[in-house]
């Protein structure tokens, strides 16, 4: 028997211990087995703060979004005039990082759109294919650099140094003031790290074009821009990975990263008249929401002595107090149901 929840909440902070009762309890089942199931009660938890609100995110990514946009068309006019790779580069960059933030803000909005019909959860996953997205993006955006790079490092044309350092520097502030502003955020969600992760790889690349832009000038090496271009790749290619591994993790409902299953199934059968945990699943929904759900055996004396609502308050708080999980669902069984089980995921 499966049941799941209509309403999530976000967790509590670790350690924190949760004090609500249960206000919703079903219980129903065959050959013993009963499952139940306990949503909170939506309290602001005191003392704990998850970053900035999602207004306080879209304002961020706002702010950042400008400032990208008015340099990336500056930078695409000089790169053009003084045939620059490596600021063409850069543009290509900033041109995906600005779209990295318009999936961004796009995604918070979806995210927000209440849970009703079908989509239990919402949209809150959203989020999280906006941040595949940009790994994605920025793979794409990588591999092109990267082949015209290699080009101009076999045949490097002529480029205008003093074009790509006055730029350079000036990208190098933009971004400063961009990765200053998103900072802010909250970047415990995966959506917004996306952004940001563009902004400070596109910060670091403004430093590496500053370098080649003087070694173009005091030497005349021409293939310093096509090197600098390489660098940029190779940041792209880190964060791209970064990203497309924590969103991976999400889409494929993988346990949270440092997240125990052993520990966590010896911390609930630590509770009194639990025998056995099974069928014990941890996954993540969005950003700071993970969700859990297992089949707890436990004392047939607890189905005859009212004692399961105080087992499911005993378990919640154990979840909260060491994991910093609140969305979970459990299903208790007698011992006898064992036989009923077709099939056990461990």
């Amino acid at each position: 028997m499966t049941d799941s929840e209509e309403h999530h909440h976000p967790p509590t902070s670790l350690g924190k211990a949760s004090e609500q009762l249960p206000d919703a309890l079903a219980i129903s089942g065959r050959g013993g087995a009963r499952a139940v199931r306990r949503s909170g009660t939506g309290h602001d938890h005191a003392g704990h703060n998850h970053g900035a609100s999602p207004d306080a995110n879209v304002r961020y990514l706002g702010i950042a979004l400008a400032l990208l946009v008015g340099f990336m068309l500056l930078e695409v006019v000089v790169a053009i005039t003084s045939g620059s790779l490596v600021l063409l580069a850069d543009a290509g960059h900033m041109l995906s990082d600005a779209g990295a933030i318009g999936a961004s803000l796009w995604a918070i909005r979806l995210a927000a759109r209440p849970a009703g019909g079908v989509w239990t959860f919402g949209f809150k996953r959203a989020e999280i294919l906006s941040a595949a997205g940009n790994g994605i993006t920025l793979l794409v955006v990588a591999a092109v650099i990267a082949v015209e790079a290699i080009t101009r490092l076999i045949h490097p044309p002529p480029v205008g140094g003093a074009a790509i350092l006055v730029v350079a520097i000036i990208g190098v502030a933009v971004n400063l003031v961009a990765t200053w502003v998103l900072a802010k955020a909250n970047r415990s969600s995966l959506n917004v790290e996306a952004a940001f992760q563009h902004i400070l790889t596109d910060l670091y690349a403004f430093i590496g074009t500053v370098v080649a832009g003087i070694v173009i000038l005091t030497t005349g090496y021409a293939r310093a821009d096509a090197i600098a271009s390489l660098l940029v790749v190779a940041l792209m290619l880190k964060a791209a990975w970064g990203l497309l591994r924590d969103s991976g993790r999400i889409l494929l409902e993988a346990a949270p990263a440092g997240v125990d299953l052993a520990d966590i199934r010896g911390h609930l059968t630590a509770v009194d008249h639990v025998r056995d945990v099974h069928d014990l699943h941890v996954w993540t929904v969005t950003s700071d929401l993970p969700a859990l759900s297992a089949h707890v055996v436990i004392d047939d004396s607890c189905f005859h002595d009212g004692h399961v609502p105080r087992l499911l308050d005993q378990m919640q708080d154990c979840l909260t107090g060491h994991f910093d999980v609140e969305h979970s669902t459990f299903q208790f069984e007698q011992a006898a149901h064992a036989g009923h089980e077709q099939s056990v995921h461990g």
